[in-house]
């Protein structure tokens, strides 16, 4: 890495991908293969850090999430990208009228230690923020026995005392998803609505117990759950415990450049828009993974990652052409003495 005056890296590189998870690395991964510079910016505080790995993914089930990343990154470098750890906080448009002077898109990235990078085109990868309900213990179990997806999850705890910590519509739904991995499956009522006479018969049907009052704390053993509490009292032994939380886009730096979150039409949180390409409303700005896309699972992030790098190429090389017709043009011009 080389760096020129106040800390600017130096060139102007085809993209900045900002966010080193799955999304990311495979975005610039493509990017790379087709011959663009690329640098990615990784703060390294990937969402998947406390789990011990990653499901779903084909030939890649069960590996740390730490090693994917790894192995990504020396994919990343392979094809000549760089990596850089750091934490993006802004970006703005470069040049007069958000151009690098020749018509083409550009930007500024700010680093937060004060270092800058030029782009002609981002891509933002930062995947998003779980917000957890108010209930003591639950962050520290959070990703080891307190978890929210069963296609992430359900196998590792199958056949296991399982419980569901009711907050909203999406509880409900978790704990007929859950009943297939366990036949001991509790609803704590905690937060969620009162069940409909609808859904209390569909969860006695299927063998689901519900727990009323709120829960007030988890029951630990040597940093494992042992049992759920409630405000009666009384503790419920379970070893997992599910919770949907809340889904927000890591968006900061897109904020800087005028992009805010907007609801999710799942409910589910909130996220940033973008068009199928994940195309922003930016000009020049593509978004990838959780960011976008809040249920997206690593297999998913990686395979839109490597979409939208393929967009973003397709994107330069239009402009590309274009630069070349009107350098080709002012050269005939001149040649033939009209310049």
């Amino acid at each position: 890495m080389t760096e020129g005056p106040q800390g600017r890296l130096r060139g102007r590189f085809d993209v900045a991908v900002i966010g080193g998870g799955a999304a990311g690395l495979s975005a610039a991964v493509t990017l790379g293969r087709a011959r663009r510079s690329v640098v990615v910016v990784d703060a390294g505080t990937p969402r998947n850090a406390p789990a011990a790995g990653m499901h779903g993914f084909l030939t890649r089930d069960g590996m740390p999430p730490r090693e994917l990343v790894a192995a990504g990154r020396e994919e990343v470098e392979r094809y000549g990208g760089l990596v850089v750890p750091g934490e993006a906080v802004a970006a703005r448009r470069a040049g007069a009228g958000g151009t690098g002077g020749d018509g083409d898109p550009s930007f500024e990235v700010t680093l937060a230690d004060g270092r800058t990078i030029a782009a002609r085109r981002l891509v933002v990868a930062t995947g998003l923020v779980d917000e957890l309900p108010d209930v003591p213990g639950l962050r520290e179990l959070w990703g080891l026995d307190v978890v929210h997806c069963p296609y992430c999850h359900g196998w590792e705890i199958r056949d296991e005392p399982i419980g569901v910590l009711g907050t909203g519509p999406r509880s409900l739904h978790q704990a007929l998803l859950f009943r297939q991995w366990t036949s001991d499956l509790v609803f704590f009522q905690h937060t969620a609505p009162p069940l409909t006479d609808e859904e209390a018969e569909e969860l006695a049907a299927i063998g689901v117990r519900v727990v009323p009052g709120t829960v007030t704390g988890l029951e630990t053993e040597g940093g494992r759950l042992r049992g759920v509490r409630t405000d009666g009292g009384t503790v419920v032994p379970r070893r997992a415990l599910a919770v949907a939380s809340a889904m927000v886009a890591r968006a900061g730096v897109l904020g800087s450049l005028g992009l805010t979150t907007v609801p999710d039409q799942r409910g589910a949180g909130e996220r940033i828009e973008a068009d199928p390409t994940g195309l922003t409303t930016v000009p020049g700005v593509w978004v990838a993974g959780n960011v976008t896309d809040l249920m997206a699972q690593v297999v998913v992030s990686a395979a839109a990652g490597m979409s939208v790098g393929a967009a973003v190429n397709a994107d330069l090389v239009t402009a590309d052409a274009r630069a070349a017709v009107a350098a080709y043009r002012e050269s005939r011009q001149t040649v033939g003495g009209v310049a």
